[in-house]
């Protein structure tokens, strides 16, 4: 693809300084669609329908609190521009996916010292799913804002999988031990 052919939205967003909830609920959306910030108040997308509804709220965040905003189109001026804008996207990806694989070690580790002193529970079993659920839906959301491909995007899918692979046998595990349980006190 023409790195020009590229085409981003550029917001331009002036917030007053109180209350500053304002500014930290457009800052939070912005941060949650994966928006690059450029600077005070401006923020970057690529023009794609993944990035259509955050961008909305966004505007309407913005103007509810009596702040102003513009959105404008553009391109980078020359194959440079258009490189270093989406180079810098790419590296705000990466930075997520890395702590995305961080947050899967930690899964992996806690399901690891659950086996190790042996909390076979149908409670933590519960709570280690949900983890697991909220890893998906992260991992989702990360795949859908990674429009450029960051290279750690494969690791994490990877990685991902090994840790559904690890949540599957920490169930046996629970199930297993619940049944002998139930079986010696019978």
């Amino acid at each position: 693809m023409n790195e020009q052919a590229v085409r981003w939205l550029i917001l331009v967003i002036k917030l007053p300084a109180e209350p500053s909830r304002h500014r930290v609920a457009v800052w939070r959306e912005l941060r949650r669609i994966g928006a690059l910030s450029l600077g005070q108040g401006i923020w970057a997308v690529p023009e794609v329908p993944v990035f259509t509804g955050g961008v909305q709220r966004a505007l309407e965040l913005t103007e509810s609190a009596g702040g102003q905003a513009v959105a404008l189109q553009a391109s980078g001026r020359s194959e440079q521009d258009a490189a270093r804008l989406r180079d810098m996207f790419t590296a705000a990806r990466s930075a997520d996916w890395t702590e995305f694989l961080a947050d899967c070690g930690k899964f992996e580790e806690e399901i690891a010292k659950e086996i190790r002193i042996g909390k076979f529970t149908l409670a933590e079993l519960e709570e280690e799913e949900q983890s697991l659920e909220r890893l998906r839906r992260w991992h989702r959301d990360l795949t859908a804002r990674d429009v450029f491909g960051a290279p750690e995007a494969a690791e994490a899918a990877a990685r991902l999988k090994h840790c559904t692979a690890v949540c599957e046998h920490y169930s046996e595990r629970v199930f297993s031990a619940l049944h002998s349980t139930d079986e010696a006190a019978s």
